[in-house]
C-alpha cells in the first residue's frame, strides 16, 4: 500500500471519528428537549443531564491531552466508540433517570475519547484546517439529516441517543486504518521539546471555553425557545435546525475554499462578533421568521469560526497537545452550556439570557483574535524548524497519537 493511500485512509478514519465524537453536542437541543418531555424532567434538570453527558466528554479530552502519546490511537478510538455504543444505547433502553444519567456519562466519556483521538490526528496533518473543515462538514450533514428524521421516528428520549450509538457502531470498521501502536509518538518526544506557546495556548483554551459555553447555553435551550416562546411545532423546529446545519455546510465549504487567505484573526474576531448578534436575535425570537433567521445565520458562521480556532490550536503544536487541550476546553464549555442556559432562562427569561451570552462572546473575541494575530509569526518560525528536523530525520516517525507522518506535514 502506497503512502498516499495510507494517508488518505487515515484521513477518512479521522473524519469519521470526528463526526461520531461531535455528534452528541450537535444533537444537544433535541436530546435535552426529549429528556425533558420523555422522562418528565423540568427543563433545568434536563439541561443538567445534558451538561453531565458533555462533562464526561471534556474529562476524557483533558485526560488524553496529558497521556496521549502513551496511548495507541486505534485502541483509544475503539474504546471510545465502544463506550459510546454501550452508554448511549443503555441510556436509550431505560426510563429510569439514574440509569439514563449513568449511560449518558459513559457515552460522553466515549465521545470525548473519540474526539480527542481525531483532533490530535488532525493536528498532525499537513493542512489541519482542511481536515477540520472536512470533519465539520461531515458532522453538520449527519446532524442535519437526523434533525429532519427524528421528529418522524417517535417521541421519547430514546431516538436521538440511539442515533448517536449507531453512529459509533458504523464508524468502528474504519478504525482499522489508524495506527495500532504509539511507538512513533514516543520516538518524536525527544526531538519535539517542551510544550510551545504556553501563554497563547492558555489564553486560547480559556477563550474557547467561554466561547463554547455562551453558544451552547443558547443551543441547549434553542428547541424550547422555538416550541414555547416562538410557538412552533417540533417538526417546524427540526426543519429550522436542519436548514441551519445546511447553512453551516455552506459556511464551512466557504471557509475551506478561502483557507488561509484571510488569516485567522479576521474570521475569528469578526465571526465571533457576528455570532454574538445572532445569539441575541435567536433568544428574542417570537415568530418563525426571527427564530429561523437567527438560527440559520448563527449556524452558518459558527462552524467557520470553529474551523479556524481548531486550525489555530493545531498550529501552536504539531504534536497535537494544544489541539487536544483546546478541544477539551471547548468540550468543558459545551458541557456547562445546557445548565447555564437553563438556569439563566429560568431565572431571567430568554431575552435576558441572550443579552448576557452576547456580552460574554464580545468579551472573549478580543483575546482570541490577539492570539490569532500573534501566533502567525511565531508559528512560522516553528514550522521552519520542524521542516529542518524532518529533513534530517533518518526514518519517518509519527506524532500526535501516532497519526502524523513527515510526508503529511511537508
Amino acid at each position: 500500500m502506497s503512502s498516499r493511500t495510507r494517508r488518505s485512509g487515515a484521513l477518512v478514519a479521522l473524519v469519521a471519528l470526528f463526526t461520531a465524537g461531535y455528534l452528541a453536542p450537535y444533537l444537544l437541543p433535541t436530546v435535552v428537549g426529549r429528556l425533558s418531555a420523555g422522562l418528565d424532567l423540568t427543563p433545568t434538570r434536563a439541561g443538567l443531564v445534558g451538561s453531565v453527558l458533555l462533562l464526561g466528554s471534556s474529562t476524557a479530552g483533558f485526560t488524553l491531552a496529558a497521556r496521549g502519546e502513551r496511548i495507541a490511537p486505534r485502541r483509544a478510538a475503539r474504546a471510545g466508540l465502544l463506550a459510546m455504543a454501550v452508554g448511549y444505547g443503555s441510556a436509550a433502553a431505560t426510563g429510569l433517570v439514574p440509569l439514563v444519567v449513568a449511560g449518558a456519562v459513559l457515552g460522553g466519556l466515549g465521545s470525548g475519547t473519540a474526539t480527542a483521538v481525531a483532533v490530535a490526528g488532525i493536528a498532525g496533518r499537513r493542512d489541519p484546517q482542511r481536515a477540520s473543515t472536512l470533519g465539520l462538514l461531515s458532522v453538520s450533514a449527519t446532524a442535519g439529516a437526523l434533525y429532519l428524521t427524528l421528529p418522524h421516528v417517535g417521541g421519547g428520549h430514546a431516538p436521538p441517543l440511539l442515533a448517536i450509538a449507531c453512529a459509533a457502531a458504523l464508524v468502528w470498521p474504519v478504525t482499522s486504518r489508524l495506527p495500532a501502536s504509539p511507538r512513533g509518538a514516543r520516538e518524536t518526544t525527544a526531538a519535539s521539546g517542551p510544550l510551545p506557546h504556553r501563554r497563547a495556548g492558555a489564553v486560547l483554551a480559556g477563550g474557547i471555553l467561554c466561547w463554547s459555553l455562551a453558544q451552547n447555553a443558547l443551543w441547549g435551550v434553542s428547541g424550547r425557545i422555538g416550541l414555547t416562546q416562538a410557538g412552533l411545532s417540533e417538526v417546524t423546529v427540526g426543519a429550522v435546525f436542519a436548514a441551519a446545519l445546511g447553512a453551516g455546510l455552506a459556511g464551512v465549504t466557504a471557509a475551506g475554499a478561502l483557507g488561509p487567505r484571510l488569516g485567522r484573526a479576521v474570521p475569528i474576531g469578526a465571526g465571533t462578533v457576528a455570532i454574538a448578534g445572532c445569539v441575541l436575535l435567536s433568544s428574542t425570537a417570537r415568530d418563525l421568521a426571527t427564530f429561523a433567521t437567527g438560527e440559520i445565520l448563527w449556524n452558518a458562521v459558527y462552524p467557520v469560526v470553529l474551523s479556524y480556532l481548531l486550525g489555530l490550536a493545531a498550529s501552536l503544536d504539531p504534536r497535537g497537545r494544544w489541539a487536544v487541550t483546546v478541544g477539551a476546553a471547548s468540550s468543558l464549555g459545551v458541557a456547562c452550556g445546557p445548565a447555564t442556559g437553563s438556569l439563566l432562562s429560568a431565572g431571567a427569561g430568554y431575552p435576558a439570557m441572550g443579552l448576557t451570552l452576547c456580552t460574554l462572546l464580545l468579551l472573549v473575541a478580543a483575546p482570541m483574535t490577539a492570539v490569532a494575530r500573534h501566533a502567525h509569526a511565531s508559528t512560522a518560525g516553528l514550522t521552519v524548524t520542524a521542516v529542518r528536523v524532518r529533513s534530517s530525520a533518518r526514518r519517518p516517525t509519527r506524532a500526535s497519537f501516532g497519526l502524523a507522518r513527515p510526508s503529511d506535514r511537508g
